[in-house]
C-alpha cells in the first residue's frame, strides 16, 4: 500500500497507549529532513501507561524530561536511553495522561541509502533488516534525535509524521513483556504490552 503526506487527525492519537500501539504496527513513519526523506513501516511497539505502570517515564508524574509524554496525544517524545541513544514514542491520550508508544522497529521502505548511511556513520549494519531493527537503530536510521522531542505528527508540515498503512490483520498481532523492564516491578515486567507483526523478520530480538 503506498503511503501519503496526510498524517493521521488528532483524534486518532487521543486513545489509551494499547489501542494506540495496536493501529500504529503497519503505519508509515514518514522523516523528512534536508537530506532526504526515510520512511519506516512500524512492525514492533510497546504501550506505556502513565501512573498506573511502574514501567513508564510517567510513573511518577510530569517532570522536564517526559514532560512531553503528558502533552496532546501526536506528539514526539524523544528522549537519551543510558545517555546513548535516543528513542522515539508517539504520545497517546488527551493532554495530562501521560500514555504512550515507544516506536521498538520497522522496515525501512524509502530512504533506504540514506538510512545506511546514517546507520554506518554510528556503527555496523550487516543488513537492510537490520536499519530500523531496534529502537536506537530505528532512530538514527530515521534521524530522529532530541532536538525533535515534541514535534507534531499530526501536523502535515510536521519534520516527523504518523500516516496510514495497510491495516494488519488481529491474527498476525502477537503479544508479550516489553524489553528491559524486569526491574520495573512484577506488574510491569509481566504486563503484555509489547506489540508485534508475527514473523515479520524486522522485529528486534526479545531480551528479558
Amino acid at each position: 500500500m503506498p503511503w501519503t503526506d496526510d498524517p493521521q487527525p488528532r483524534e486518532w492519537f487521543r486513545r489509551g497507549a494499547l489501542e494506540l500501539a495496536r493501529d500504529l504496527l503497519g503505519s508509515f513513519l514518514v522523516r523528512s529532513s534536508p537530506e532526504g526523506v526515510v520512511v519506516v513501516r512500524l512492525t514492533e511497539v510497546e504501550a506505556y501507561r502513565g501512573s498506573e505502570d511502574p514501567a513508564s517515564h510517567a510513573f511518577r508524574g510530569p517532570t522536564s524530561r517526559n514532560a512531553t509524554m503528558f502533552g496532546d496525544g501526536g506528539h514526539l517524545y524523544v528522549y537519551r536511553h543510558m545517555g546513548l541513544h535516543a528513542c522515539a514514542n508517539v504520545a497517546a491520550e488527551a493532554e495530562g495522561v501521560g500514555h504512550g508508544v515507544l516506536l521498538r522497529a520497522g522496515e525501512v521502505v524509502e530512504g533506504v541509502e540514506l538510512a545506511l548511511r546514517r546507520r554506518t556513520a554510528r556503527g555496523v549494519c550487516r543488513s537492510e533488516r537490520d536499519l530500523a531493527r531496534g529502537p536506537a537503530r530505528l532512530t538514527v536510521a530515521a534521524g530522529i534525535g532530541l532536538e525533535l522531542d515534541g514535534t507534531d505528527v499530526a501536523s502535515p508540515a510536521g519534520e516527523v509524521r504518523v500516516v496510514a498503512g495497510e491495516p494488519v490483520p488481529e491474527a498476525m498481532v502477537s503479544r508479550g513483556p516489553r524489553v528491559g523492564v524486569a526491574g520495573s516491578g512484577d506488574l510491569g515486567a509481566a504486563l503484555p504490552y509489547r506489540l508485534w507483526i508475527s514473523g515479520d523478520p524486522h522485529v528486534s530480538a526479545f531480551r528479558a
